[in-house]
């Protein structure tokens, strides 16, 4: 297994920092490499998303998932997946939809898997790790909705 980060949708900066700075303890921890794509890419996702902010999870997979097949097929990976996968809060239908899509595309196989049943299991392997854990998916819309609710 082999992990790859490429975040340009979390904002603030602070809070990508912080879950990047997460994700390089789990790889040491776990001992499973990580490729990083280098700097913090935000007008990417801003350009990919804006005057599409009703359907911006769909834009913001595909800029992420597109980047995750790219360099699969960079680094000879037969396959690519996302941890989104985990997550109970997340569209699980749109992200296989964008994934396959990729796959076709690119030539990389989407790996989709419904692992929400593990959920509680990933915080149980987290916590002793003391990770940082993120209290909502990353964007500024995201985090703008948390707030108005």
């Amino acid at each position: 297994m082999t992990a790859f980060w490429y975040n340009p949708n979390i904002h603030p900066f602070t809070e990508h920092q912080n879950r990047f700075e997460a994700m390089k303890k789990l790889s040491q921890e776990m001992k499973f490499p990580l490729i990083v794509v280098d700097g913090y890419d935000m007008p990417a996702y801003f350009r990919a998303v804006a005057g599409n902010e009703e359907d911006r999870c769909r834009y913001c997979f595909r800029l992420r998932l597109s980047k995750a097949a790219q360099v699969a097929k960079e680094n000879s990976i037969a396959n690519f997946t996302t941890t989104l996968l985990i997550s109970p809060h997340q569209k699980h239908e749109l992200i296989n939809e964008v994934g396959d899509r990729i796959a076709a595309e690119s030539g990389v196989a989407f790996l989709y898997a419904d692992l929400r049943k593990r959920y509680s299991d990933s915080r149980h392997i987290t916590k002793p790790m003391d990770l940082y854990r993120q209290q909502y998916c990353g964007c500024l819309y995201s985090e703008w909705e948390r707030y108005q609710q």
